[in-house]
This record gives C-alpha cells, structure tokens and sequence, in this order.
C-alpha cells in the first residue's frame, strides 16, 4: 500500500510546477519518507523565493528598458533594485574602444562625499578587473577594509573605503558577445553579499548589458546628431557671405553698372544669379534645420491679422507664379481674424506650400488658398492642380530630403527640407500638418495653428 505522504508529495510538486508553491507538506515522522518530505518543503520554500526574484527582476528591467537615455536607465536601476540586490552606492564604469582602460561614467551613492565620479579612469591590464570580463564572472568583496589591507596599491579601493563602503559586488557588462564595462554595488556593511546567489547577479548583468548598451549608443547617437548639427550650421553660415558676394556682383554687372556687355554674357550671368538664389535657398534650408534640431527654434510670437498675412503671402510667390502663368486665388472664409503666431516662421510655411504648388503644377492652372476657423484653431489649406503624389511615397513627406518622384514641371530646384522645416515649424506653434494627393488630380496640404485668446477687442 502507498504510503498517503507519497501522494501529498505528489500532488505538492505537481502545484509546484505551475507556480503554486502554497502547498501542504507533511514533515510528521523520522523515516527517510519524512525526511523527503522536510526537503520538498524547503524546495518550495527556495523556488518560491526564485521565483518572486526573477518575477521582480523582469518587472524591474521592463521598466528600465522602456528609458532610452544612458543616465536615465542607470537611475532607474537605482532606484529600482534595492528589492533584488543590497546596496548603498552603484557605478557604471566603461572599457575603452581598446579595451585597454576602464572609465567611470556614472555613480549614484547615499555618502555625503564620492570618492569615483564620472571622469575617473584606471588602466585594466594587470588589475583585478581583468579577471572578472575576461571569465564574465562577478565578484564578491565582503570585507573591503581587509582587501586593502591585502592589495594596498588598489587606489579605487582606498576611495571606495573612505566613501564608506565595506562590501561590494562586480558585475561584468558583456552586451552581444562584446566587453561593454562593469555595474559595482557597494555597500556600507560588510558580508551584505555573502549568502548572495551567484546565478542570480549573471542574470542580472546579462540584462544589464543589453540595456546599458543601448541607453550608451542613443546617447552616443544623440551626441553625434548635435556635432553634425552644429557643424551644418557652421557650413551653411560660412557659405552665406561668399555666395552673397557672387550673387550681388552677377546682378550688377548683368544690369551694366560696370559697362555694357553681350546678350551671351548678361544671360549668363543670369543663369549664375539663379543658381546663386538656389544655393541660397538650399544653405537656409540646412540653416533651418540645423538651428530646430539642436532646439533653437525660438518662436516671437505676436498679433497677426491672417487675411493680410496670407495675402502678402501671395504677394511674394508672384513672381514665380506668373512665369508659368499660374494663378492664386485667396478665399478666407472669416472677417478679421488675429492670431498669435512668428510671422517669420510661419511665413516660411506658407511660402513653402505655394511654390512647391506653382513648382509641381503645369503652366496655366490654378492654385488655390483658403483659411478658416474650426474647433481645433485657423487652418489654412493649399490646394494645387498638379501632377499629385504616389500614394506609396506619401510617407516621404515631411521628412528630412524626402523627396518623391514628382518633378517640377518647368525644372524648379528642390532641396528635400522645405515640408520637413515646415512640419517642425507649425508644431513648434502647437499645430498640425497633412496632405491628400491623388496621382494625376493634384494635391492638397493643410496645417492648423490652435487659436489663443485675442487681446483685441
């Protein structure tokens, strides 16, 4: 006959094995059976503990993956891991591009003083570092003070000492088969990691890695796009006063104020003030962009009667209209209507969507404006009878040189930035912008500026 423990057992690893370890365990008896028994009890009592660690773990390390910026992800491992490891102080140190020296990047510690702060650099060949990202092995120093006493030239352990740590745990950092850096947890007792599971920190440290790594890129990637914004900037203003200068003296010989010259010449130096004009536009464009990337758009809001604003607006595409023989018309469907906007900026919107409108149009059609007011602000619409846009390259709008396959008709310049800078412009003013399009029919691009209280009456 069974004996009725062998059962309970049973049915015990049986809930164990789907996450239940609130079971029944009988212990009664000194047989090996019981004995069985006071084991199995202890197995649910260590899977359990194993099971909430990594429960956390993985709750934790979501919440850390969903931040994108290095400093932001190491704080919230600060902030977040105490459930899981002890601790009074965390680093974050990384290798070099050689492998050759570990830097400090960041620390977060409860002692009124840190001794390592970002910054601080130590060589790895011949340390006790060494060790530990070449076996991927993390390491256990219960008793700080004796340590030093041991190794005396370890200049890191003397700061970790007299911050007022006695405990640590290194974590190696080893993100896609590549040596990243080292996560140091301190603590201000010693033997805090010593019933520590060494499983456990391997775990925690292979994700630690992945998500390290990619807070470090981003962040890298972020730094890279300001250098190139700052190096466009520099470009494009450096070519501004040259091409002013050519530009400025093809017009003035072209009008003759240096003597009389061929038809040959003077068309050619008409052709060189187009180009120079293109030059100019395209140099802005990159202006625009560097200067809104790197968060300088700053915005000089004032009253501005739409109905005037968007006429002058006509105004200043005339000349390109009237060359292809394109008309604009205008239909604001309101009175006099104020509203707060960067005239400048805005301009720039606005011109933008009429001459890419007279650009992409044939000679001899029409291209319409209007503006109204709905619940959502002043929205203002371009509508054009122009070639239209593939619906497949309607994602290109909008986006940095997204250009598409449509053409201007009479062999305008493009940049590819003009919808882009004027994307970033309209919802620096808290707006929107979209298109329709249908291929052969023309296109139709609208933006809507939120309406603010007047101070007129």
């Amino acid at each position: 006959m069974i004996d009725e423990r062998i059962k309970k057992y049973r049915q015990a690893a049986l809930a164990m094995n789907h996450g239940d370890f609130e079971v029944e365990v009988p212990t009664e008896g000194e047989d090996e059976i019981a004995q069985l028994g006071s084991a199995l009890r202890d197995l649910s009592v260590t899977m359990e503990t194993r099971f909430n660690e990594i429960l956390t773990l993985s709750r934790i390390t979501e919440q850390i993956n969903a931040g994108l910026l290095l400093d932001q992800v190491l704080d919230q491992v600060y902030d977040s891991f105490r459930s899981v490891i002890p601790y009074d102080r965390i680093g974050f140190s990384l290798l070099d591009e050689n492998g050759k020296t570990v830097c400090a990047r960041w620390a977060r510690s409860e002692a009124p003083t840190m001794h390592i702060q970002a910054g601080y650099v130590a060589a790895l060949q011949g340390s006790s570092l060494e060790p530990i990202i070449e076996t991927g092995m993390p390491r256990i120093l219960n008793d700080l003070e004796l340590y030093l006493q041991e190794h005396p030239n370890s200049e890191s352990t003397r700061r970790i000492v007299a911050e007022g740590m006695r405990s640590s745990l290194t974590c190696p950092l080893v993100a896609r088969e590549k040596r990243v850096g080292f996560m140091f947890f301190s603590s201000m007792k010693p033997n805090t990691y010593r019933d520590i599971h060494t499983a456990l920190f391997l775990q925690i440290a292979g994700q630690l890695s992945v998500i390290v790594e990619k807070g470090r890129l981003y962040q890298q990637l972020l730094e890279l796009n300001e250098l190139k914004n700052k190096f466009l900037g520099m470009a494009a203003h450096d070519l501004r006063n040259p091409l002013s200068s050519i530009k400025m003296a093809s017009e003035m010989i072209a009008a003759g104020e240096f003597g009389e010259i061929s038809k040959d010449a003077k068309e050619a130096l008409e052709d060189s003030v187009l180009s120079c004009t293109a030059m100019f536009n395209l140099v802005n464009d990159l202006l625009n962009v560097s200067a809104i990337e790197a968060g300088h758009l700053d915005l000089r809001l004032q009253e501005v009667e739409m109905g005037q604003f968007l006429t002058a607006s006509i105004k200043a595409c005339r000349h390109l209209s009237e060359r292809k023989k394109i008309a604009i018309s205008f239909q604001p469907e309101f009175d006099a209507l104020y509203v707060r906007i960067d005239p400048d900026r805005l301009k720039q919107v606005v011109d933008n969507l009429l001459s890419n409108a007279v650009k992409y149009s044939p000679a001899g059609k029409r291209v319409e404006l209007r503006s109204r007011v709905t619940p959502k602000g002043v929205e203002v619409l371009v509508k054009d009878e122009g070639q239209g846009i593939a619906p497949e390259e309607m994602h290109k709008l909008f986006k940095d040189f997204g250009k598409t396959k449509t053409r201007p008709t009479a062999g305008e310049e493009s940049t590819g930035l003009g919808l882009a800078i004027a994307r970033r412009i309209v919802e620096a003013h808290g707006g929107k912008i979209y298109a329709t399009s249908e291929l052969g029919q023309g296109s139709t691009f609208v933006f809507t500026i939120p309406l603010q209280e007047s101070t007129r009456a």
